[in-house]
């Protein structure tokens, strides 16, 4: 493709995000099947002009809408080409109305983007929350939260993510996984915390490779990774991922079961249990089944007591995530939090009764926020008061360990993360 092809695809592909519920990915992913004419490089080079728009949404919504503009894909996308060095001159050359180039600049669009001259992306009139690429509302809950390192908690929130791998010890040691992923031209080096983890710099592509493709390595935040450490599933044990989702903890854990005892994943979603059976597969993972939670549903009732460590990753916010999705900050209401606020407190106490006693259950979220972390955790031992909270000790590493777990992009180059570990008394 040309630039200017590039650049078309961009716009169409900025107009579907914006114009559809879906996460960005999700909506990128169809877009791309659609287009199986845009090859790999391509696709990279559009996704890139599109997420640097993503990240930047706020920011560049502010400047357009100063200047009396609505704040259209194809503005949106000039707007972030001047803030990252291009002249409204070159810009308007790769509007060429050619075959596969986006139509012409108009002579509004033309006077929108001169009146960009002399500008720089931040500007002292800018809210706090769009400085920081957050939604208004959130605002006061993260000053909250963080004081006085917020600035720099949402400037790390809002750079990009790196690749990060878990090695898949039932087949591989991370040295020998290493060599196998240098064997493809790809530089990984250990993470920080995780016994398991690998990073890749930058965005790069690995599944069709060899050691992705023979199991030897699974696609995993260093966080979540932490999360799964955190459970202790040893060999011999009977362990429920009561939200497992494609069943990413569900192979970390199995992992150190040694694929000895029995690890439950269950969730609410079909699909999402259905995309766990490859990734179980191609893992070498056969002690592990699946259970499709469903209203009316009796099993959690007849599995009551029978499990040594039952994880809940709950449903949240995600705030902890907008590295990774920058556009799920636009998309976050209020009433998305007071809705979701509940659903975790119901699945907590469901979740407790799995558990036998001297068992351990462990909460988690990819949220910031102390509604969904620390505060459930204290109406929970209110309302079951014989369980107790476990200090983290030798579970993790002594740089992240206390009370509970709480990872940051800032402090910990990992998603944002929380993790507190209940247990039921013996």
């Amino acid at each position: 493709m040309t630039p200017a092809g590039q650049l078309a695809a961009a716009i169409d592909l900025l107009a579907d995000i914006e114009a559809d519920a879906r996460p960005a990915d999700a909506v990128a992913n169809s877009f791309f099947r659609n287009r199986r004419f845009i090859g790999a490089g391509d696709r990279r080079e559009v996704s890139s002009l599109v997420w640097g728009v993503l990240r930047a949404r706020r920011h560049l919504g502010w400047w357009l809408e100063k200047f009396g503009a609505t704040p259209t894909p194809r503005l949106l996308l000039c707007a972030q080409a001047i803030f990252t060095g291009m002249t409204p001159n070159k810009i308007a050359l790769a509007f060429t109305a050619g075959r596969y180039g986006p139509a012409p600049l108009t002579e509004p669009e033309t006077i929108i983007l001169e009146k960009f001259a002399g500008h720089t992306l931040e500007h002292p009139n800018m809210p706090d929350a769009v400085k920081y690429e957050i939604p208004d509302w959130i605002l006061p809950r993260l000053e909250s939260q963080f004081g006085p390192a917020l600035q720099a908690e949402m400037t790390a929130l809002a750079s990009p993510a790196p690749l990060d791998l878990r090695i898949n010890a039932l087949k591989s040691t991370r040295d020998a996984a290493i060599a196998a992923l240098r064997a493809e031209n790809l530089t990984a080096t250990a993470t920080p915390y995780s016994p398991w983890g690998l990073r890749l710099a930058g965005r790069q592509s690995i599944t069709a490779g060899k050691t992705f493709q023979d199991g030897l390595v699974e696609i995993q935040d260093e966080g979540s990774q932490l999360v799964a450490l955190l459970v202790g599933a040893a060999p011999g044990m009977r362990v429920a991922d009561y939200c497992a989702g494609a069943g990413g903890k569900t192979l970390a854990m199995a992992m150190t079961m040694e694929n000895k005892g029995h690890i439950v994943a269950c969730d609410v979603s079909a699909p999402r249990l259905e995309g766990a059976i490859k990734r179980l597969r191609r893992a070498g993972v056969h002690n592990a089944e699946r259970h499709l939670l469903e209203p009316g549903d009796k099993w959690t009732k007849r599995q009551a007591e029978k499990f040594d460590r039952v994880l809940v990753d709950a449903p949240c916010t995600g705030t902890g995530t907008w590295r990774r999705n920058p556009d799920a900050r636009l998309r976050l209401k209020e009433n998305d939090l007071a809705e979701i606020l509940p659903k975790q407190a119901a699945i907590l106490d469901q979740a407790q009764r799995l558990l036998k006693p001297g068992g351990r259950l462990i909460y988690a979220t990819c949220s910031l926020l102390r509604e969904e972390n620390e505060m459930q955790v204290e109406a929970f031992l209110t309302h079951h008061p014989s369980f107790r909270l476990i200090p983290l000790t030798d579970q993790v590493p002594e740089p992240i360990r206390g009370d509970t777990l709480r990872l940051t992009p800032l402090k910990h180059n990992t998603d944002g993360f929380f993790a507190a570990i209940l247990e039921r008394p013996a």
